[in-house]
């Protein structure tokens, strides 16, 4: 079948575990986060937490809420 293997999950490439930690400074309330259930402060810094597959994704949605990614950390499977 397509984009299936017969491995198992010890195989997993290591790009599959990997987490990273953004620190973000700037977010502002706007549409897209009137959707949360909490406001953000725009004063102060917020950690998010994100698999190495969706580091892309998770930059342009910080861009769109108009925080400032000022720091990137890689976190090991003991750190979690």
């Amino acid at each position: 079948m397509f984009g299936q293997t017969t491995l198992g999950a010890s195989s997993v490439s290591s790009s599959a575990s990997r987490v990273f930690r953004y620190e973000v400074v700037g977010l502002r309330q706007n549409a897209e986060t009137d959707k949360n259930k909490f406001d953000i402060r725009r004063s102060g810094s917020v950690f998010i937490t994100v698999p190495y597959s969706r580091m892309n994704e998770e930059m342009q949605r910080i861009n769109r809420l108009g925080g400032r990614i000022i720091n990137i950390l890689p976190l090991n499977a003991e750190a979690n």
